[in-house]
């Protein structure tokens, strides 16, 4: 099975988020199959799927990388800024 980012498959399956996507996945699949395909093959299917990706973008701090993203501006920049009003 995949390492998962560092994690362990028990690991995952003791995480709420990563149970919610299992079920997502189950879902997804057995209306592809047309027939339940039972949780025990949609879990073991996601993990060695999609559980390496799912842990390097919801998990950065336990592989000790954090996301990437655009710097958010000082309130400096923004502090000239104001929303437009429709109450006057």
């Amino acid at each position: 099975m995949n390492n998962n980012g560092g994690l362990k498959n028990y690991e995952l399956l003791q995480m709420p988020e990563a149970i919610e996507e299992i079920k997502r996945h189950l879902w997804i699949e057995s209306e592809k199959a047309g027939y339940d395909i039972g949780y025990d093959k949609a879990a073991e299917d996601w993990l060695n799927r999609f559980s390496d990706a799912w842990a390097r973008y919801h998990l950065p701090e336990k592989r000790g990388t954090k996301k990437s993203g655009a710097a958010k501006p000082k309130a400096a920049a923004v502090k000239g800024r104001r929303a437009k009003s429709y109450f006057f």
